[in-house]
């Protein structure tokens, strides 16, 4: 027969294993990074990322004016220069390494800025999904062993 607390324990733990689980298996799937921003006048959008060869990326930029200064691993794309209206990119990761992408708003409106860039996930978010499923585990067979035998003092 299990106990309040042990019950209590073990849906805790439950509770981490499924979530620890859910998240885990989200950061496995799912590499892509939908954008959809807006800058305002003066201010700037900056993305930093990893990724992998054969990655591919798409960035949409529209508003009056604005500065885009990108680089990419190798000899990808490379750019420094000021655009009107509207600009478009697409291109697949030719190297394994970091992007690095400065959208800069110098016109009268706000930009809007929309893509999709895919990104190699950081190893620590994937080492802390685990961490919780290890620890409502953990939970789970200290309440299970309480509900069993009482130790004394408890």
């Amino acid at each position: 027969m299990l106990t309040k607390k042990s019950a209590v324990g073990i849906g805790i733990g439950s509770l981490a294993v499924v979530l620890g689980t859910f998240f885990l298996l989200q950061t496995i799937i799912s590499n892509a990074h939908d954008v959809n921003d807006v800058v305002d006048m003066g201010k700037n959008d900056v993305f930093q990322f990893d990724a992998e060869k054969h990655y591919r990326e798409s960035l949409n930029v529209t508003g009056s004016s604005f500065h885009i200064k990108m680089k990419t691993p190798g000899t990808g794309l490379q750019i420094d220069k000021d655009f009107q209206k509207g600009v478009s990119f697409d291109w697949f990761s030719l190297e394994n390494g970091q992007h690095f992408i400065n959208i800069t708003n110098t016109g009268g409106s706000i930009l809007h800025v929309t893509g999709k860039l895919e990104a190699v996930t950081n190893p620590i978010i994937f080492t802390s999904h685990l961490i919780v499923i290890s620890s409502g585990v953990l939970i789970i067979g200290i309440s299970a062993v309480f509900s069993i035998r009482k130790p004394k003092g408890f």
